[in-house]
């Protein structure tokens, strides 16, 4: 219930963030019980809005009227956005050209809606379940489940030892198991390298003296086995986990998010995920440059033209995203969402080139394909501003 409620503020945060940037159009009659001058400025009314500041002519003072306008001003329910989605879906380059050639009032703008789908996004992420995970096992856990592994080592060695101690073992036998012991030394208590034959001279004997020793001179290092059966070994690898846990790569805030995301990976994910949400709109300023170099010897096309159309195409996917999630929510097949995800998008970015830029069809195939490229290198500069955030 928690994730639902905060699903649903989550949606109220982002309609009344990207109401703030996108106003009633002004495409009103006037009201025919508006005053004669605006009850903010004193000038004389001409239409439904004072030329002079702004303000609606007609002033509502009903409950009614308040929830009207909380419910435009939370969800953005107006007549302009169900004019905005069918293009965006369908037309999206047609969308794009007519906003930048000056038809802003019929048209949610881009930001405004870009901001409202990535808040409605993850309040449905939130919602259906879709959150970083609260349980991964941070360093004390690895600790802990190294620890135990060496316990449970010891107990099968003191087993073996046991079984080694009866007469009614045959030579192969009595060899597979010593054979057994001491690749458990190998392994976990770390006391030696094993010889061609897999036996240990500190381990061959199954003494108990020999293990005690292990267990006093436990450095931390585990073997990993290079082959299938234990008794024909030849070589074993080993990996110090102290000496792992301690290295650096010289790099300062690299060493920084490294050591925190092995110390508390889950609070490291949920910080990632949080910031991904509230940095989201970092995308638009690092994926302009990139449509920039496919027309930068065009000077018809200029900065704004690229940022609406990276924009809306942004905020298509928002919505597809949310669209996939709902429908994974009542039953569709998974392998038929992630077809659909993986085709529409370059699709809709073709369609969107073509009718954006006035392109034909191989300037805008060709386009597409180094777009495409590009995507990769904007989210790969997108996860490293995420990491270089999560430091703080």
């Amino acid at each position: 219930m928690s994730e639902i409620l905060g699903g649903v503020g989550s949606v109220v945060e982002g309609g009344l963030l990207s109401r703030a940037l996108e106003p009633d159009s002004g495409a009103k009659e006037p009201h025919p019980n508006q005053p004669e001058n605006c009850l903010n400025c004193g000038t004389k009314l001409e239409g439904a809005y004072c030329h002079a500041c702004g303000q609606q002519g007609h002033i509502h003072r009903t409950i009614g009227a308040f929830g009207h306008d909380l419910l435009h001003g939370a969800l953005h329910l107006e007549g302009k956005l169900w004019r905005t989605l069918p293009m965006l879906a369908f037309k999206p380059g047609a969308l794009t050209r007519r906003y930048v050639e000056g038809e802003r009032a019929r048209f949610v703008s881009p930001m405004a809606l870009f901001l409202f789908g990535v808040f409605l996004m993850f309040a449905v992420f939130q919602m259906v379940g879709f959150t970083a995970p609260t349980d991964l096992p941070g360093g004390e856990a690895v600790e802990s489940n190294i620890a135990d592994a060496r316990a449970n080592a010891r107990a099968e060695i003191e087993r073996l030892q046991e079984r080694l101690a009866t007469d009614d073992l045959s030579p192969a036998e009595r060899a597979e198991l010593e054979n057994e012991m001491a690749l458990l030394n190998q392994l976990v208590l770390g006391t030696g390298i094993a010889d061609e034959e897999g036996v240990s001279d500190a381990a061959a004997d199954g003494s108990a003296e020999g293990i005690d020793a292990g267990q006093e001179e436990d450095t931390g290092q585990v073997g990993v086995v290079a082959g299938g059966d234990i008794s024909d070994q030849a070589s074993i690898v080993r990996a110090d986990f102290s000496d792992l846990a301690g290295s650096d790569t010289g790099v300062g805030w690299l060493d920084t998010v490294i050591h925190k995301w092995r110390d508390n990976p889950s609070l490291m994910l949920y910080k990632l995920q949080a910031n991904a949400y509230k940095f989201s709109w970092l995308l638009i300023p690092i994926s302009i440059p990139f449509v920039w170099l496919l027309f930068f010897w065009k000077r018809r096309f200029r900065g704004y033209d690229h940022a609406i159309f990276v924009t809306y195409s942004l905020s298509f996917m928002t919505l597809l995203f949310i669209l996939a999630s709902v429908l994974g929510q009542v039953g569709v097949p998974f392998g038929f969402l992630i077809t659909a995800v993986l085709i529409i998008p370059p699709i809709h970015l073709y369609k969107q080139l073509r009718g954006a830029y006035q392109l034909r069809r191989f300037s805008a195939f060709w386009r597409l394909m180094m777009l495409s490229l590009f995507i990769w290198v904007i989210v790969f500069l997108f996860i490293q501003v995420l990491l270089l955030l999560g430091l703080f």
